[in-house]
């Protein structure tokens, strides 16, 4: 085993998006079938039309974040400890911008 932490912290990151794309056979909802990709997909293309995707900012797909739902997606921010819930495509612009600011100046605070 390798720690990273100081590579991570020294290339400056300040906080990784992970999106619920977790699929189940089962009567429960589940965030691939809430838009998962599709909201996965919109983190990424806002990042990347901010040239900030890999850099200060990860974003990852993940399993299930406990917060399913058939409205939308999961999406959780860390460090800064943000969870949502109901996430569609559409409302990716305004939870980036109000967690990053609308040209992803605000990457550094914690809030």
């Amino acid at each position: 085993m390798r720690s990273r932490t100081d590579d991570v912290v020294d290339g400056g990151f300040s906080a990784h998006v992970l999106v619920c794309t977790h699929a189940r056979d089962s009567e429960y909802a589940c965030c691939a079938e809430a838009h998962g990709r599709d909201v996965y997909e919109a983190v990424r293309t806002w990042l990347r039309d901010r040239d900030v995707f890999w850099s200060r900012v990860r974003v990852a797909e993940t399993s299930c974040l406990g917060l399913c739902s058939a409205g939308g997606t999961a999406v959780a921010i860390h460090p800064r400890n943000r969870w949502y819930s109901d996430v569609v495509p559409e409302d990716v612009p305004e939870l980036l911008e109000g967690e990053f600011g609308a040209d992803a100046s605000k990457l550094g605070e914690t809030r």
